[in-house]
């Protein structure tokens, strides 16, 4: 699986960015899809995931109540909708496929190129 992510760039506090994975290759129905960022200097954590049908979702707790996962699985894309943007959600953003829904970044087995982020107060 080849995954594409873009829709970064520069928003203000309280703002709105949608990010986009599109992804080629083998069944992109077969996979879960997953959100994770990674900050200057931190090591890359977990966002949201979402399962093969849309069905199951997972938020990191920083995120819940702001940030939507969805899929379309019919354009073979991941959708990351983030509103009420923070400063500390300044990151690269990286999505990933896999066979689980769980946060660890060892269980994910294919990473797109990752997406700027940055959020100004």
């Amino acid at each position: 699986v080849q995954l594409q992510a873009s829709g970064g760039g520069l928003a203000q506090a309280g703002g709105s960015l949608r990010l986009s994975c599109a992804a080629s290759g083998r069944a992109f129905g077969d996979y879960a899809m997953a959100w994770f960022r990674q900050a200057p200097g931190e090591e890359r954590e977990f966002v949201t995931a979402i399962n093969w049908s849309g069905a199951m979702t997972k938020y990191a707790d920083s995120v819940k109540g702001r940030f939507t996962i969805s899929r379309d699985n019919a354009k073979n894309t991941v959708y990351l909708q983030m509103n009420g943007l923070k400063p500390e959600d300044t990151a690269v953003y990286y999505c990933a496929a896999g066979r689980t829904v769980l946060p660890a970044t060892s269980l994910w087995n294919y990473w797109g190129q990752g997406t700027q982020v940055t959020v100004s107060s």
